[in-house]
């Protein structure tokens, strides 16, 4: 005779074997359900290089953010969890590593090479911690960045530490915040601001011309044939910039892109484009003879002749 009890329990261990594993593959995933620490992002570009921060901004609630452990504890290990936090203990203890957010660890994100205080971080994705100090901060970039919170904090796989000092302020940050101020062409300066404590750092790249010209290779690189504002755009950043060969191979692709449209339509506009391509590249009488026969296409077709024609007159009048 079928034991139905034992042909249920072969069924459910058969079931869970199957569904559990899915299950622990999509943990990962986290249901799209309101938190109470909510997840926030700033970024912030410096020349070409985008440094991007991704946290969750905990609330103060009348609670106590800063201060003392009310019981020793050794070292730098992380008292983040509030589970086992003592009644009245700060949220964020003096000298113990704290996730500089809430939930998971905050992220930082740079697209380049980059230096923070002066120290050089390689580009890449980090989790930031924080060890704060009442007279200085750490700041520490770590290379384990899908942790939760600082749990598994290992400072083994540190690729960074800086210092940086804390300031007062009479206004309460309720939440806690990163912004991104002052900028400059080559750096920035990142707030952490919570309750009435802001603690800043710097970012800086180092070589902005260097690092741009290296993203564009890989863009030009990547555009279609007939592409020719891309490498046209790419070569005239190159040619202020000093850097000729760059400059050069990039001009000579966007004339390639252009020479393929004036076959199929040898139109002012078309023409036009070439003339101003072969002047930037400084190809002169090549470009002015080019441009003069654009303005006497652009006269038959009746077309606005008048940016060319004056470029034209300021070349031969030493004014280019």
């Amino acid at each position: 005779m079928l034991n139905l009890k034992r042909v249920s329990f072969i069924f459910l261990a058969f079931f869970t074997a199957i569904t559990f594993p899915a299950e622990s593959a999509s943990a990962q995933a986290r249901p799209p359900i309101p938190r109470a620490s909510q997840k926030a992002s700033v970024m912030q570009t410096i020349g070409s290089t985008d440094v991007t921060i991704t946290y969750s901004r905990p609330a103060v609630k009348g609670r106590k953010v800063y201060g003392d452990w009310p019981v020793a504890a050794p070292g730098e290990t992380t008292l983040d969890n509030q589970n086992t936090r003592p009644k009245d203990a700060p949220l964020v203890p003096w000298g113990h590593v704290w996730r500089t957010g809430a939930n998971e660890a905050t992220m930082f994100v740079v697209t380049d090479d980059v230096l923070i205080n002066g120290q050089p971080l390689p580009a890449g994705k980090y989790s930031l911690h924080s060890i704060p100090g009442k007279d200085d901060w750490t700041f520490i970039f770590n290379k384990d960045d899908g942790q939760w919170g600082s749990f598994t904090y290992d400072a083994k796989k540190d690729a960074l530490r800086v210092k940086a000092k804390p300031t007062w302020a009479a206004d309460s940050q309720e939440l806690l915040a990163y912004s991104v101020d002052p900028v400059s062409d080559t750096s920035a300066t990142v707030n952490v601001s919570w309750e009435k404590l802001r603690v800043p750092f710097t970012v800086e790249v180092k070589d902005v011309v260097g690092s741009t010209l290296a993203h564009l290779r890989t863009f030009v690189a990547a555009a279609k044939s007939d592409d020719w504002q891309t490498p046209f755009q790419a070569a005239n950043y190159a040619r202020t910039n000093k850097a000729p060969d760059d400059a050069a191979k990039w001009f000579d692709q966007a004339l390639k892109a252009i020479d393929e449209q004036i076959k199929t339509k040898p139109n002012f506009q078309n023409l036009a484009r070439r003339a101003n391509t072969l002047l930037n590249a400084g190809k002169m009488l090549e470009g002015l003879a080019a441009a003069e026969k654009a303005v006497e296409v652009g006269k038959t077709e009746k077309a606005d002749t008048a940016a060319l024609e004056k470029r034209i007159a300021d070349i031969k009048a030493g004014k280019n």
